[in-house]
């Protein structure tokens, strides 16, 4: 009798070959076995419900944020429950910033952390010779490129609101920290003016551009040469994967603050607490999550590894110009997002409101004002 198991990953080659040639492999080694994959937006990636995807699949590839709402609910296999305690200690030893435990919500763990990133910088170095221009080093020499025309980033809400949250990390302010406000009124109109300024500079398509979008058009046009912060895709930096190479660094600095510390993002691999086939779920999450495979077939099947053996790898480190060593002290400083259960309500309408102050202007007290008010809100929604 064939075991079949049903996953639901994202649209990206980073997100789908990944799994799909980890599973062919695991079938490969457990005849009896069946895993299909189905793949979904990055926009529905980063804000569907769970809960639903957990009624129709079992292996499911999610975003930390829903960290809290999973073991609110109980919706996901709590890892650190069912799994060896020798294989989660060297999955938290191996992590990559804080990856591991973002899936970890009051000692539920939720998930395996199989991809890790977050913002960093990107660049066409061919473009950069060709003009004899050095890259920026401090946000003031950002600011200096932008007004040539030759810098952008993610702009749509969901990157916006992740670039509000780095400022404010990065200036001394960690975000979410009152239960009243997001972050202080002098910090949040000090960044809306940053990011307002900056945006002014850069290319208006872009404020509807995610950062896989950023990718292709960097690495398929020569007029964007320098992405100051977007989640990082090594995909770009390997050849033959798009028209130009792109390659990734680590950020500017910002004033006395140091280089900027973004918002953590990357996946993980979770299972359903429905699924009919857990052993074999859970032996597969295991098998995906080892540092032979990711540092093997996932990486080489166009994976982001979240094991930190893969980031050193000095082989993987060459086929991706350097892309892990260059970009891993940016990951290992991030900044994790909350991850309370009622999180996702202030998310997926904060970011509107943040976008579209930068895009449009308008009164920024008033948008720290509904941000706060979206903050309370969701406070409300995290034990209904």
């Amino acid at each position: 009798m064939v075991k079949k198991l049903r996953g639901i990953t994202w649209n990206h080659t980073r997100g789908y070959v990944s799994v799909v040639a980890a599973s062919q492999r695991y079938m490969e080694l457990h005849a009896d076995v069946e895993i299909t994959w189905d793949k979904r937006s990055l926009q529905h990636f980063a804000d569907y419900p769970i809960q639903k995807l957990a009624e129709e699949y079992d292996l499911l590839i999610i975003d930390h944020p829903w960290a809290g709402f999973a073991a609110d609910k109980n919706i996901l296999v709590p890892l650190d429950q069912v799994l060896p305690s020798e294989f989660m200690a060297d999955q938290a030893a191996n992590t990559v910033g804080k990856s591991h435990l973002s899936y970890n919500f009051d000692g539920y763990q939720s998930a395996l952390a199989v991809d890790a990133a977050t913002p960093v910088a990107s660049y066409r170095a061919d473009l950069f010779a060709n003009d004899g221009l050095s890259l920026p080093e401090t946000w003031e020499e950002l600011i200096v490129l932008a007004k040539t025309s030759k810098v952008a980033f993610a702009g749509i809400p969901i990157d916006t609101l992740m670039n509000f949250y780095m400022l404010c990390y990065t200036q001394d302010e960690e975000p979410f920290i009152s239960k009243e406000s997001v972050i202080s009124i002098d910090m949040g109109l000090q960044v809306l003016d940053q990011l307002r300024e900056l945006t002014n500079y850069c290319t208006p398509e872009m404020l509807d551009w995610n950062p896989i979008k950023l990718m292709e058009v960097m690495s398929t046009r020569n007029d964007i040469y320098y992405c100051p912060f977007a989640y990082g895709y090594s995909n770009y930096a390997r050849r033959g994967y798009s028209k130009y190479v792109v390659r990734s660094t680590d950020m500017v600095s910002i004033g006395d603050h140091g280089k900027l510390r973004s918002t953590l993002g990357g996946t993980g691999l979770a299972v359903s607490v429905k699924c009919a086939q857990m052993d074999d779920a859970l032996n597969f999450a295991m098998f995906t999550a080892n540092a032979g495979i990711q540092k093997t077939i996932y990486f080489e099947s166009g994976g982001q590894p979240g094991h930190r053996a893969a980031w050193l790898d000095e082989e993987i480190n060459r086929q991706t110009q350097n892309y892990y060593k260059d970009t891993l002290p940016a990951l290992d400083r991030a900044y994790m997002r909350p991850r309370y259960s009622g999180y996702f309500h202030f998310q997926d309408h904060a970011g509107g409101v943040v976008r579209d102050y930068i895009r449009y202007g308008g009164n920024p007290k008033e948008v720290l004002a509904k941000m706060d008010s979206l903050y309370r809100e969701s406070l409300k929604e995290d034990h209904p």
